[in-house]
């Protein structure tokens, strides 16, 4: 049996440097082979991120529609068409097989442009039986690597947060508003500082968590706005050279038809070339809602910590066993695959911030990196968020009776006690009630500070969550 790289059928391609043995399989040309064998880091695994290469695609169709109507003796009728054929067989995925890049190349990412543009012209020339497209010439017209990658980041990010994490989010925030009116009137006790507070009605504490929820939804709309301006016809430098006149604005408005997104052209090209302060600013909102998915999901994992040796005053679903050694041992596992998922975000919001803070003059050349960081948080997240939503908060149940139990326990329930005999009196009845392991009833009876009628009629646990 020969060997397989040997048995492999190639033709030649050829580019600006010279001739490039190219899998005969493959759609792509000579400058997608020389990133291929020159870049053998992460391969197969951190390959550009399929979301990049969809933009890509949404951005040529718009490019070659835009191409048609400005400069219609270079961009014909059958170049625009067979382009646009191309595009869509990308945009449905049947064509991922042909975008073998990684993360790990140029910093501009014109490899993976490139790349989109040899496939675009190597498929399309096949439609049309004939040598039509060139990839530079034809797919690549009025563009640049340095104005189209940045504009398929934020075409990717904008789809992404709007057709995945947001409604992801929405998911959660209407299971929560579900428990709420399920466990309204449910007073447990409250806690600060990991110790014993004054009481909380749970729906309260399940409020918290909803509106942390519609807070990082409404920061993720406002960091969608500036994510809608396009830096694509900037072409290399911000200038536009090369592009026809009004290429940006018509370019952005037909990537806003094709995607059925708002998007606009970028009112500084230099700055949408150079600054990924856009791309920072959302991935705040990312990172925010990641860290507000960490608070739930420990809140939940510790109400739920037993079943008897914990606080137990929730059970979550039972998915799967906890413990290859230990019989009947239940995990709260969606509760940390959701706050191993928030660290995962957290790191790359550093790498992020790091990477957008070298552009040097008028690129950034961290781009990859950044789109990768990017797009792999908020697909984590969203899946994350929907996971945790159908497997565990779906599920939550108070255990009333060790709500009850614990509230009448806490010795913070003193508090109530400050109007009537003063902080410092309350203050020697809990560590009394604490030191001889009595109620506060006892303590403050046994002190003198209240008679058992006038105790009685002050101190009410379940009304303390509600403001009178």
């Amino acid at each position: 049996m020969g060997n397989r790289k040997e048995d492999m059928k190639y033709r030649i391609e050829h580019d600006s440097m010279g001739e490039v043995k190219v899998p005969a399989d493959k759609y792509y040309g000579a400058q997608t082979q020389r990133s291929h064998d020159n870049f053998r880091i992460g391969a197969d695994i951190e390959t550009m991120p399929r979301e990049i290469i969809k933009a890509f695609a949404v951005l040529k169709k718009a490019a070659a529609l835009t191409n048609l109507e400005l400069v219609p003796d270079r961009m014909t009728e059958e170049k625009c068409k067979t382009i646009a054929s191309v595009c869509d067989e990308i945009m449905s995925g049947s064509l991922w097989e042909h975008f073998p890049l990684v993360v790990w190349q140029t910093g501009s990412g014109t490899q993976s442009n490139m790349n989109v543009n040899e496939v675009i012209a190597g498929r399309g020339n096949e439609m049309a039986q004939k040598k039509l497209l060139h990839p530079n010439d034809d797919v690549n017209m009025s563009q640049s690597s340095n104005d189209t990658f940045p504009t398929a980041l934020h075409i990717a990010a904008v789809m992404l947060i709007e057709e995945k994490l947001i409604p992801s989010a929405d998911k959660l925030v209407e299971t929560l508003k579900k428990l709420e009116s399920e466990n309204a009137g449910i007073v447990k006790s409250g806690r600060t500082h990991l110790q014993d507070a004054v009481p909380i009605a749970f729906s309260q504490e399940i409020s918290g968590w909803r509106s942390s929820l519609e807070r990082d939804i409404e920061m993720l709309e406002l960091a969608l706005k500036p994510l809608r301006e396009l830096a694509l016809g900037g072409t290399a430098v911000g200038t536009g050279l090369n592009a026809p006149a009004g290429f940006d604005a018509l370019v952005a408005e037909k990537i806003a038809g094709l995607s059925g997104m708002d998007f606009a052209t970028a009112d500084n090209k230099f700055h949408a070339l150079s600054s990924r302060d856009e791309i920072v600013f959302a991935h705040g909102a990312v990172k925010a809602m990641a860290a507000d998915l960490m608070k739930i999901a420990n809140d939940v994992r510790w109400l739920a910590s037993g079943p008897r040796c914990g606080l137990s005053e929730i059970t979550i679903p039972e998915n799967e066993p906890g413990s290859s050694i230990m019989p009947g041992k239940v995990n709260p596992t969606q509760c940390e695959q959701a706050t191993m998922v928030a660290v995962q975000v957290m790191g790359n919001d550093a790498a992020i911030g790091f990477a957008a803070s070298q552009g040097n003059f008028e690129l950034n050349v961290f781009l990859p990196v950044i789109a990768y960081n990017f797009i792999q948080s908020v697909r984590l997240l969203a899946e994350s968020v929907v996971s945790f939503n159908d497997n565990c908060a779906v599920g939550i149940r108070a255990n009333k009776d060790k709500m009850h139990e614990n509230l009448h326990r806490s010795l913070m329930l003193a508090t109530a006690l400050n109007p009537y005999i003063g902080y410092e009196n309350a203050a020697k009845c809990a560590k009394l009630a604490c030191k001889d392991d009595i109620s506060l009833k006892e303590a403050c009876l046994s002190l003198g500070f209240l008679s058992e009628d006038e105790f009685d009629k002050v101190f009410h646990p379940e009304e303390m969550a509600f403001r009178k």
